[in-house]
């Protein structure tokens, strides 16, 4: 790419302050800046870098004032981590599929594809599925009878998706996601073994859902599990089966959500988080990493930490005394012995 920072500021709505017409040929960290590359402040933690990045221009925030001399040219937006992701999006160069359908994949002839969709090599898509336009499939994509995908989807190689399950438009599923995997059910029978229990529903994706790489996502054994509309996976999360996840909430890596919990919208939840099942989640509660949630959480914008996990003011109360837990420990021995000695 090459562009001045005036194009690029009428992208983004914003104004420029200093060189209009210097030319921008990539992007770069604001640590790590070269010559010619476009670079972002939007943490604070990063505002001395602003005054030695070898950078040609940076995106910062309207309100940013800058207290030394610059040499770059500033590119003033609303919110500059939202723009440069645009930026980010507008420029990636990643290798994509080449267009079309291969003749390597496998595509049964009940299966309906929309407009412009890519199919890559030994891919298979099974009887009934239904298509819509600009999808992108990615080689070795499995997706099984009767799945419906809404257009603009992109699924990235070894994504599998199970029979019956339902996914929006614009929605990106990364390698090795698994769509509609059997949820774990088994009823425990005389002496140690299991009876499995039929896993008879499915798993439906709302629009502009995006699911990290090697996430699972288990169908529901009645009814439907449910991701809504804008919701964000990371990579290695298990969701378990008839899970419902509202509006825009994130979870990051390698946390597991029970079945049958209800996570409400808007929600942030950490790394490395355990939800146990038949939960409620009210809607913008905040669950920090590593927490171990045991009950449900009814207040709105709740923010709860630790395992088990608990309201963030009582944590840290907790937190605080457990620093000081040997301390108190030999404060209540010196106690007891003195106790001892005045009884004796």
């Amino acid at each position: 790419m090459e562009y001045t920072a005036s194009q690029i500021a009428a992208w983004l709505n914003g104004t420029v302050e200093g060189d209009p017409d210097v030319r921008l040929t990539g992007l770069s960290k604001i640590d790590a800046g070269t010559p010619g590359t476009l670079t972002f402040l939007a943490n604070p933690k990063y505002t001395p870098y602003v005054y030695t990045t070898r950078a040609t221009a940076i995106v910062v925030n309207r309100d940013f004032m800058p207290s030394q001399p610059l040499t770059a040219t500033l590119l003033r937006v609303d919110d500059a981590y939202s723009a440069f992701a645009m930026l980010m999006a507008r420029f990636q160069g990643e290798a994509q599929v080449p267009a079309g359908i291969s003749g390597q994949a496998s595509i049964a002839e009940t299966a309906t594809l929309g407009r412009d969709v890519t199919v890559g090599a030994f891919s298979v898509i099974g009887s009934g599925v239904v298509i819509a336009d600009q999808v992108v499939i990615h080689p070795q994509v499995f997706i099984g009878e009767n799945v419906q995908i809404g257009a603009g989807c992109v699924l990235y190689p070894g994504v599998k998706v199970y029979h019956n399950c339902e996914i929006g438009a614009s929605c990106i599923l990364h390698a090795g996601v698994v769509i509609g995997s059997d949820g774990f059910g088994f009823a425990p029978q005389s002496g140690s073994d299991y009876r499995k229990i039929p896993q008879l529903g499915n798993v439906i994706l709302e629009d502009h859902v995006e699911i990290g790489s090697n996430t699972t996502v288990d169908r529901a054994t009645l009814g439907s599990t449910i991701l809504r509309k804008g919701v964000k996976l990371d990579n290695l999360i298990q969701v378990g089966h008839n899970v419902e996840i509202g509006e825009n909430t994130v979870i990051a890596a390698q946390s597991g959500i029970s079945g049958s919990t209800r996570i409400g919208k808007n929600c942030m939840i950490g790394g490395q988080v355990g939800i146990v099942g038949h939960l409620t989640i009210a809607d913008d509660v905040k669950i920090g990493a590593g927490s171990g949630v045991e009950a449900s959480i009814t207040q709105a914008g709740a923010i709860y930490l630790g395992a088990p996990a608990i309201e963030i003011g009582k944590a840290r109360r907790n937190f605080i005394h457990w620093r000081h837990l040997d301390e108190i420990v030999k404060k209540v021995y010196t106690l007891e012995k003195t106790l001892k000695q005045n009884h004796e």
